[in-house]
């Protein structure tokens, strides 16, 4: 990620995430020293781009905007990051998204909202005041300002709200299966088509972690909601 064009407090703060990598013990006290409370402002569009990126099937660049509508995909070897208002977002290789297909801003509750189609790969998500959906072709994850983590497999969707409320339903037949409150990754599930057996079961925390979380928020000047709660200790390593 090019770091030159951040204010210099967030800039440290982003290298030390990163240098860090999510499993240094004193990754906290570095993100203190790094000015975490500076409030700058925040810049929309392609914060970050590595390997094959496409937006509407063109390359994608560094600061262009991400408009409701467009879709951006990742090859293999292609991961992005994007701010659409104060949500970041950070695309996985592999993946097809298309933000906002259905957008729309409701009073001064909510901020950028809509619907996010996830039709293949990964994305981790941070977002500030919101009434958005993310849908895949099996589930629903009703985003209500929280970060979340959503990975598309042949057979399930993975989510896992990182902290914050999230609502899980089936895509296909909009049955609501369970609505989760998490602190730190708490509750992880599997979502299964309306003709499986069982629709929904928990599961493990794999490929996303804190470390990026903290990424994420620190380019909207935020911090994870978790890092108040762990005083400072070593957080779990995701």
């Amino acid at each position: 990620m090019n770091l030159s064009k951040f204010h210099p407090s967030r800039r440290a703060m982003i290298r030390g995430v990163l240098l860090a990598s999510g499993f240094a013990p004193a990754l906290l006290v570095a993100l203190g020293r790094a000015g975490a409370n500076s409030k700058v402002p925040v810049i929309p569009g392609v914060q970050d781009v590595s390997g094959d990126v496409r937006i509407n099937a063109g390359p994608a660049l560094v600061g262009q905007v991400v408009h409701p509508g467009d879709v951006v995909t990742t090859g293999r070897d292609g991961s992005c990051v994007i701010i659409i208002g104060e949500h970041v977002f950070l695309i996985r290789e592999g993946s097809e998204i298309e933000f906002y297909d259905e957008y729309f801003e409701e009073g001064l509750d909510t901020s950028v909202s809509g619907r996010i189609r996830v039709a293949a790969g990964a994305i981790l998500s941070v977002f500030a005041k919101t009434d958005t959906t993310i849908s895949t072709r099996f589930a629903t994850i009703g985003i209500r300002g929280t970060a979340c983590y959503v990975s598309v497999e042949p057979e399930r969707t993975y989510a896992c709200v990182c902290y914050g409320r999230g609502d899980l339903g089936g895509a296909e037949d909009g049955l609501h299966l369970e609505s989760v409150t998490t602190i730190h990754h708490d509750s992880p599930r599997y979502i299964y088509p309306a003709s499986a057996p069982q629709r929904i079961e928990k599961a493990p925390v794999f490929n996303h972690k804190d470390a990026e979380l903290r990424m994420l928020e620190a380019l909207v000047n935020r911090r994870p909601p978790f890092d108040s709660r762990i005083n400072n200790k070593i957080d779990r390593g995701y």
